[in-house]
């Protein structure tokens, strides 16, 4: 009763803030028309390139045509999202990105496709027609960026569970304007739980004083993957990308009308060969992210920075964290910001932080921000759910480029929205916004651009422009590819969702398993449904180091580092005979997506957990079981046990392993890496899972079964048996 009370009074709350909503939606009524729906524009007349021009080609392009148009620099969302945006508009264009596409920002967010319901609480809260406009424009860019690559996002649910009574109408209030404001475009109605049903769909998460919970309905995407979709349409379209091209200086001439000097080109330099070559362009675009402001000193080294960047940390734990269709929202941390717990590739990713820090290629997780995070999701999951430090199977980083706006006299205020600068020499620079609003950003860019430069070019025609692999999808493809092709229905899902239209590509290059099933496709790891074959076609998408494949073509890298250490190997050799890659190579290749792993993929500060000088926290009956478990193995009473000595005992329960995976399997427990594993570090792994620091240890998982097993092989006593005289 008091529950049906408490949302009665919610609606009649909720009245206030719907008039507010409306009031603000009446002030953007003459805001642009396409806000109100997606719509395509008209088609556009250039003709889309059956085959991808290979990199080598894109990169003669490059340094044999004449002069672009437009140059952009930077390969992320909003990169990309401009170069599709020029070609489609007709105008001759070129990009260039130093790293991989995607390879900063756009690929380590939070994977949501969201309007902001915080920015919304602040529009109405403060009466703020900015904040809304953000809002509105947010949501429709949500709805276009679900319909134009379905295969690689989806609406999502998302849960606010309440804890305090006066919280539900609050909150409900504050949903309901969400959907109010996304109109037609709201994806789902949101809608309010009883404690008992919010239980059944989040059985997790914490039940004391839980009042009850509300849910809406937000998207989410690939990243990465989306991200290359808009670069790989890009160069469908004709325009000319080039991954792992730098830019080392940017060109100039003078203007013979008005004198001034201004930019028309730049210096590049191909980073896997080192040969330089110029691009000339009649307007260049800066949108290089968090890098905006050494492009901008390129042009000129007086001006001020407007880049103020942020680390956003998030964590990959195992997919029995959250039900696999349900997300949760913690509106308010214990340091006041907000926290994400999603289904994600059947993994559970959480996070945000939020953490002033330098701009760096190479953004490393922090164990603060990561137990942060730990801290956060305790918080609202049920205490029979133990939330484990050795749970967390990939961490990350990513560098969020706040910016002021240069003609703000504010100059330290953050812009809530994305900012285009035109320098003096004619530079457009794209700075802030969020990934979300890519699309609308490159028009907005373009527009600036056009205008600037007198470009001959039409209108912006991204809206309801299909992404690479959007057009022909359909939620029953993955079917097709298990009929006609014989792969499993986990992998032909996962291609379906991946590739779109595209996963019969992928699924031609598959080698045939020599099973019975499936006919076709060979995983890279076990667990995971990634198949050799996409390594062939990650060529194709102008993967050019494994690195790029572990984290960008497949997400490996993002799910579980281990799991992509694992499949390495077998990455390179495949990469290697594809690519003529020599030894060395290869042996590079190895030890630069290791290092990778291990610093900016949470590697190294899960491998910290169990260290030579972590504590032995065991009771003496524990160290008993556990010394008997070892010496099992250690049956000459060495003090250590080797591959041999697992091999001898795995042979004797007739388990056969490979000596190589052996070999990996007690590397990560030899803390002072000699070859063998000693009773004292054995004792630390064992103490360390006992405390949550350590979970899913190879090594403690195959002790423990082939103990076991070797209890049940030991012949039964006489007086045990009932037999004797």
């Amino acid at each position: 009763m008091a529950f049906r009370n408490v949302v009665k009074g919610t609606v009649f709350l909720g009245g206030g803030a719907v008039a507010a909503v409306f009031g603000l939606s009446h002030l953007t009524d003459k805001r642009k028309a396409s806000i109100t729906s997606v719509e395509a524009a008209e088609p556009i007349k250039s003709s889309i390139q059956n085959e991808l021009p290979p990199r080598e080609a894109q990169l003669l392009t490059l340094q044999k045509t004449k002069e672009f148009d437009v140059l952009v620099i930077g390969g992320g969302a909003t990169g990309c999202g401009c170069a599709l945006d020029a070609v489609s508009r007709g105008l001759k264009t070129a990009l260039v990105e130093k790293d991989d596409f995607s390879s900063g920002t756009s690929s380590r967010s939070t994977k949501l496709i969201h309007g902001g319901v915080r920015y919304l609480q602040k529009a109405i809260m403060n009466l703020d027609i900015e904040q809304y406009k953000l809002v509105k424009e947010a949501l429709h860019e949500r709805a276009n960026l679900l319909e134009i690559a379905p295969h690689l996002s989806a609406p999502l649910p998302i849960m606010l569970p309440v804890y305090k009574w006066w919280q539900l109408p609050y909150y409900w209030i504050g949903i309901k304007a969400y959907d109010l404001v996304a109109g037609s475009q709201c994806l789902r109605s949101s809608y309010i739980l009883s404690k008992s049903k919010a239980l059944g769909l989040f059985p997790m998460l914490r039940k004391d004083k839980l009042v009850g919970a509300i849910v809406y309905y937000d998207g989410q995407h690939n990243d990465a993957r989306m991200n290359l979709a808009i670069a790989l349409t890009a160069a469908r379209y004709g325009a000319a990308t080039a991954n792992y091209t730098e830019v080392v200086r940017l060109l100039r001439k003078i203007d013979p009308e008005s004198g001034k000097e201004l930019v028309c080109g730049a210096r590049c330099r191909d980073i896997l060969t080192g040969q330089e070559f110029d691009v000339r362009a009649k307007c260049v675009i800066n949108a290089t992210g968090p890098f905006t402001d050494s492009v901008r000193k390129m042009d000129d080294q007086e001006v001020k920075n407007i880049c103020q960047p942020s680390a956003g940390v998030h964590i990959v734990m195992p997919g029995y964290y959250s039900p696999d269709n349900m997300g949760l929202l913690d509106p308010a941390t214990s340091d006041g910001r907000v926290i994400f717990f999603l289904p994600w590739e059947k993994m559970t990713i959480a996070g945000t932080t939020d953490t002033p820090t330098e701009v760096t290629h190479h953004p490393i997780p922090t164990d603060e921000d990561i137990n942060f995070i730990l801290t956060e999701v305790r918080n609202y999951l049920s205490s029979d759910v133990e939330v484990r430090r050795g749970d967390v199977l990939a961490a990350w980083s990513g560098i969020r480029p706040l910016v002021t706006n240069p003609n703000s006299k504010d100059t330290q205020s953050i812009s809530r929205n994305h900012v285009v600068d035109v320098s003096e020499s004619g530079l457009v620079t794209i700075a802030g916004g969020k990934w979300t609003t890519y699309r609308s950003m490159a028009e907005d860019t373009l527009d600036a651009a056009v205008k600037a430069h007198n470009l001959k070019a039409g209108p912006c025609r991204t809206v309801g422009l299909f992404l690479e692999g959007g057009q022909d999808w359909s939620p029953t493809l993955y079917i097709r590819l298990v009929q006609d092709y014989g792969l499993e229905s986990e992998v032909a899902q996962h291609l379906a969702a991946t590739y779109g239209d595209q996963a019969f590509e992928v699924a031609k290059l598959a080698k045939v398993t020599g099973k019975r099933w499936p006919i076709v496709g060979k995983r890279l790891v076990s667990e995971f449904p990634y198949i050799e074959a996409e390594v062939k076609y990650a060529l194709r998408e102008y993967a050019c180091t494994a690195v790029d494949v572990i984290s960008r073509r497949t997400r490996l890298a993002f799910l579980n580092v281990q799991a992509a250490e694992e499949a390495l190997p077998r990455i390179v050799d495949i990469m290697a005979k594809e690519l003529n890659w020599k030894e060395q190579r290869k042996k590079e290749e190895l030890e630069t997506a290791k290092k990778f792993l291990y610093y900016e993929m949470g590697y190294k500060s899960r491998s910290e957990q169990l260290t030579d000088r972590s504590e032995i926290n065991l009771s003496p009956s524990d160290v008993d079981r556990y010394t008997k478990r070892f010496h099992k193995f250690d049956k000459d009473k060495k003090g250590f046990i080797t591959i041999l000595d697992v091999q001898h005992v795995l042979e004797n329960i007739n388990v056969h392993m490979d000596a190589n995976n052996l070999h990996e399997i007690l590397n990560e427990v030899d803390l002072n890496k000699n070859g063998q594993v000693e009773l004292n570090e054995f004792l630390q792994l064992m103490s360390a899972i006992q405390k949550g620091f350590v979970s899913s240890s190879r090594l403690a998982i195959l002790m423990k079964s082939a103990e076991e097993n070797l209890e049940q092989r030991e012949p039964i006593p006489v007086h045990r048996s009932g037999g004797g005289v």
